[in-house]
């Protein structure tokens, strides 16, 4: 009996290799070995920068029964023909959750204690009497957008500097795991913006959530209240955010996303007020994503192999 097929990228040959004897693999280097190669796997494994690149080798892999990921967003898969070879997707969703918490949890002290103002008070060599950011994260009140895996871990995060929680979700509930986080409807949230003072964005870019928030958002939350955005670019209508960072309707933007990425030299949200941008950085801003990612493949390889449920598999309906 001839061993499934599998094609995979070398970086990660070392971490699952010594897993992998039931399979016949390619481990890649190029995408023209990845091309090769798409057309005959069960298995694949074929993330790459250039989605462009990567949708090419998805089109030509038209075999595949598992196709795993590092990236929790699946918006750049070819959903439709994947669900047509009914193929399982596994995604990153949740392999990231806590160093991106934490690169919020970042964004909201530069943002309340302006470590923008510090450091350019620094580089000019000057001792105010007066802090630049006095704002204080304990009984603030945040609310997050999103209560997947990154969702969850901001709100245990924040629990620790006493914030007020507030978070949003497909379905609402009270259950006592949620740390005392109060869990609202995806239509319970915006006639309740002007309660808050962060607003953070970590929900899946589907075809619901594009421009999520926009003109009519942005007027409803307070004057001082901060967008916190981790998700997509695309949840944001960026111009009405521009206009909002500018007429001072709202505090200010911390960004790790932006639409289109990168960012184009000359694009007005480079120079918003009260806006820092951190170029979609906070999913790499860590050590060990290769290694849980790595640990998560070989334990779906076993569930495949039995026939047992996989870990993060997506919705191909949905999109996340």
């Amino acid at each position: 009996m001839s061993k499934p097929i599998a094609a995979m990228a070398s970086l990660v040959r070392p971490m699952v290799e010594p897993y992998c004897a039931n399979l016949d693999v390619t481990w890649y280097t190029t995408t023209e070995e990845a091309l090769e190669i798409a057309p005959h796997a069960e298995i694949g494994w074929f993330d790459m920068y250039d989605k462009e690149k990567m949708a090419t080798l998805l089109g030509a892999a038209t075999n595949l029964k598992w196709l795993n990921s590092i990236y929790a967003g699946v918006e750049h898969f070819p959903l439709d023909q994947l669900k047509r070879q009914g193929t399982i997707l596994t995604n990153g969703a949740g392999l990231n959750s806590s160093p991106i918490a934490e690169f919020v949890v970042m964004g909201m002290l530069a943002a309340a204690k302006r470590t923008d103002k510090l450091l350019a008070l620094q580089e000019q060599q000057e001792w105010p009497e007066q802090a630049p950011g006095t704002t204080e994260l304990a009984d603030g009140k945040a609310l997050i957008i999103g209560y997947g895996g990154i969702g969850q871990e901001v709100a245990k995060k924040l629990s620790g500097f006493g914030m007020d929680v507030t978070a949003v979700r497909r379905t609402a509930s009270n259950d006592p795991a949620d740390l005392g986080t109060e869990v609202i409807g995806t239509n319970d949230w915006q006639a309740r913006l002007g309660e808050f003072d962060w607003v953070i964005v970590s929900a899946p870019a589907t075809a619901e959530t594009q421009k999520l928030l926009g003109k009519d958002e942005f007027t409803a939350m307070k004057s001082s209240a901060w967008l916190i955005n981790v998700a997509r670019g695309s949840l944001i209508d960026q111009s009405a955010l521009v206009a909002a960072l500018n007429g001072k309707s709202i505090g200010g933007a911390v960004l790790d996303v932006t639409d289109p990425e990168p960012l184009p030299k000359g694009d007005p949200l480079w120079t918003a007020s009260n806006c820092f941008i951190t170029m979609h950085v906070s999913g790499v801003a860590q050590t060990r994503m290769f290694q849980r990612a790595a640990s998560r493949f070989v334990e779906n390889l076993k569930r495949y192999q039995n026939d047992e449920e996989m870990i993060a598999v997506a919705d191909l309906n949905r999109g996340y």
